[in-house]
């Protein structure tokens, strides 16, 4: 290299390498420094910013997971405490189910009951038959004045071989029962041992019945007596099928032999109610000659109660060990002889009934009504 060279060079380099030109290097180096520290400054701040920022996110993070979690834990508690009010609630719509359904049951039996009732108020006393009555001066016990009297009329079927004797004074009977073995002398060497056997009859003690209007039949009574059957009912029936009458097709008519009433029964059901709420009606039996009969309603009834009770008959004796010896009216007769002696222990025969072997007998008793001496 060459001297102008290497001079020009050193004066370039001192060029920078004066006082001036270093601190001029060393001011901006400064300010650079401080422009970096400044912004390390910054830098440091902002990263500081930043992670404050983030911490308060991630805290709110946290609160907000915890919230969330909160939630669910109570909207979960909610759900099901609210399925369970649910539950409660259709366990308490199903029991108000079954207590209308229970109470719409009981409301029917009632309203049943009620229709029931309602029948049998409707019944006049003028639903039992007529009968005429006159007071004869005597008084009665008002205990028994709702009472219904039930007169006994009882077939009593009699064994091969055996007889029914009633005597007037039940001590004569108990007297032959307490014999119990008697000896009865036909004639002759003939002579027959019969046993004497207390009679006991199954009586009803307590009938209870359960009655309801039908409404399809009328009662009809206070009918004219000189009218043969077939023709009183033949009228009747004309009468009451025709609508003028407030009658209808009629089904069929009866006639009642121990009242002397008849029973009419229709095909519908709402004709009888009207007959019966006009009571009389007066009914053409001869031409042009009416006759004023009475229309009540009809009873049916069912039995719902029936008490019997074993009731021994004081009068009454049976007899036992028959043989067929002989003719039986004779030998009846030699009966009723030999229990009419007071020296056999008898006394006055009331009935006697004989029934040899090989025969059936059915013996009907019925109530021993006193005598106006016994009654007083």
């Amino acid at each position: 290299m060459c001297d102008e060279d290497f001079s020009l060079m050193t004066d370039t380099q001192g060029s920078h390498n004066t006082l001036d030109g270093i601190l001029n290097a060393i001011s901006k180096c400064k300010v650079q420094h401080n422009q970096l520290l400044k912004e390390q400054q910054d830098l440091s701040r902002a990263r500081d910013d930043q992670e404050d920022l983030a911490k308060q996110f991630r805290q709110r993070i946290v609160k907000l997971r915890t919230s969330l979690e909160e939630d669910d834990h109570n909207q979960a508690r909610d759900v099901d405490s609210e399925r369970k009010k649910i539950a409660t609630l259709h366990d308490e719509e199903s029991r108000l189910k079954r207590e209308i359904q229970r109470a719409e049951e009981e409301l029917q039996l009632e309203e049943e009951s009620t229709h029931h009732l309602k029948q049998q108020t409707d019944v006049s006393t003028a639903a039992v038959p007529e009968k005429k009555v006159v007071f004869t001066g005597e008084t009665g016990d008002s205990i028994n004045a709702l009472n219904f009297d039930v007169k006994p009329h009882i077939v009593y079927p009699m064994e091969e071989g055996t007889a029914l004797i009633t005597f007037e004074d039940e001590e004569v009977a108990q007297k032959i029962l307490s014999l119990r073995e008697h000896k009865v002398d036909l004639g002759g060497d003939c002579a027959i041992t019969l046993e004497a056997k207390l009679v006991q009859l199954l009586l009803p003690c307590q009938v209870e019945l359960d009655t309801e209007v039908c409404s399809r039949r009328i009662l009809v009574s206070n009918l004219p007596k000189k009218v043969e059957e077939d023709r009183l009912l033949d009228k009747l029936e004309i009468h009451f099928a025709k609508s003028k009458n407030g009658g209808g097709e009629v089904e069929e008519s009866d006639m009642l032999h121990d009242s002397g009433n008849v029973v009419i029964t229709f095909t519908e059901n709402n004709i009888a109610k009207g007959l019966t709420d006009k009571q009389y009606h007066d009914v053409e039996f001869e031409k042009g000659r009416k006759h004023s009969v009475k229309v009540t309603p009809f009873l049916n009834g069912e039995i719902t109660s029936f008490q019997t009770r074993l009731s021994a008959c004081g009068c009454t004796v049976l007899l036992t060990g028959i043989p067929a010896i002989m003719e039986q009216e004779n030998l009846q007769d030699l009966l009723e002889i030999h229990f009419q002696k007071t020296s056999n222990g008898g006394g006055e025969v009331d009935a006697f009934l004989y029934n040899p072997l090989g025969q059936h007998t059915l013996a009907l008793f019925e109530e021993d009504c006193p005598t106006e001496d016994q009654s007083q």
